[in-house]
């Protein structure tokens, strides 16, 4: 029988800051080398980005003698440690995976009582007990809820889930399983001289989203059904994405390759993927960065229409990491099916690994 996605919601911190304000607030660093703040409003206008949201309320002041986060100063030294930084994590990701998981069960037909495997994802922040039984907890959900955590795989983990919930739909007739996907990427926002450092911090942002997936006898229309996935890893890009543990948060290096690596395997992922008869309809291209949606329309020949929705989330969100394919989703079970259509929806990340799945209208 069919798995399928039943629904998504999303949420956000309530710090919002365009696009300008936060390249602003960037260039009012003190310990910022003089020849990368003079580069950051080009930098930021080139993110194709509106807006982002995030957990630490001091992006959004003018005053650091309000800081609560950092030190109340221009320069931001000390820089907060991985431990502040962990704790900050903790007190923000509960509030916001209990929201979006909430929000998931009222707009579906399946109740508290029915979720049988929760899977938590999430690469910027560790504690336990995890958030995922705090969502069993206060969420009422069954104390012999199944717990699955996947942690540190970066923006592509959302699929490494939906493999997983597709593995327990098939082997349990009655599973209905709850995935959330919650980062906060802007805790560990660094000051160096390094200006792919500065790339990053125009980029990510803070967000989470929430899916259910069952198994059903059909497939009613407006759902999608689940219908293969694929991994594809470039073993010679392995330093071209990496994500470390340091004394003063999570450090991310991102080389400018990446875009260009990611277009050399897309039309071969994309044949292994889709079968000859099959119409694709949608594609949801993870929003990493404009360039990379950019350099994926190229080389899939893909109309401004088809990538709208991916830069559309990124216009208004950011690279939310692991939460942004389904923000993206979303916006396509929103607008509803054509039936019997197939969509293609990938993330690239760490490896370099791209990692997608194949979807099916029901109808």
């Amino acid at each position: 029988m069919p798995t399928v996605l039943d629904t998504i919601a999303t949420a956000n911190p309530p710090t919002r800051k365009p696009q300008p304000d936060a390249a602003a607030f960037m260039q009012r660093i003190t310990s910022l080398p003089e020849r990368l703040r003079s580069r950051i409003p080009a930098i930021y206008r080139g993110t194709a980005i509106d807006q982002r949201h995030s957990a630490i309320a001091d992006f959004a002041k003018d005053d650091p003698s309000e800081f609560t986060f950092f030190p109340p100063t221009w320069s931001l030294e000390p820089a907060p440690s991985t431990s502040d930084r962990n704790a900050k994590y903790r007190e923000a990701i509960l509030p916001l995976t209990q929201r979006a998981a909430r929000q998931a069960l009222a707009q579906s037909d399946t109740a508290a009582e029915d979720i049988t495997h929760v899977i938590g994802v999430s690469c910027t922040g560790f504690f336990a007990p995890g958030f995922d039984i705090h969502l069993v907890k206060e969420l009422g959900l069954p104390p012999t809820t199944q717990r699955t955590f996947i942690g540190f795989m970066g923006c592509y983990a959302a699929f490494n889930a939906l493999r997983v919930a597709h593995s327990f739909c098939q082997s349990q007739p009655d599973a209905r399983v709850l995935i959330v996907c919650a980062e906060l990427c802007t805790l560990h926002f660094q000051v160096n001289d390094a200006l792919e450092t500065a790339v990053v911090n125009a980029l990510f942002a803070d967000g989470c989203a929430a899916a259910i997936v069952s198994q059903r006898d059909t497939v009613p229309a407006g759902v999608l059904e689940y219908v293969d996935s694929r991994t594809t890893m470039d073993d010679n890009s392995m330093d071209h994405m990496t994500w470390d543990i340091g004394d003063t948060g999570f450090q991310m290096g991102l080389s400018s390759r990446v875009p260009r690596v990611i277009a050399d395997h897309l039309p071969g992922y994309v044949d292994a993927l889709v079968p000859n008869e099959a119409t694709v309809d949608f594609w949801a291209i993870h929003p990493g960065g404009r360039a990379i949606v950019d350099k994926a329309q190229k080389v899939l020949g893909l109309s401004d229409a088809k990538v709208h929705d991916s830069l559309e989330v990124l216009r208004n969100y950011g690279n939310m990491s692991s939460p942004t394919i389904l923000f993206v989703l979303k916006r396509m079970l929103e607008r509803g099916p054509q039936t019997g259509t197939h969509g293609v929806a990938m993330a690239f990340g760490p490896g370099l690994t791209i990692e997608g799945a194949l979807w099916k209208w029901g109808g």
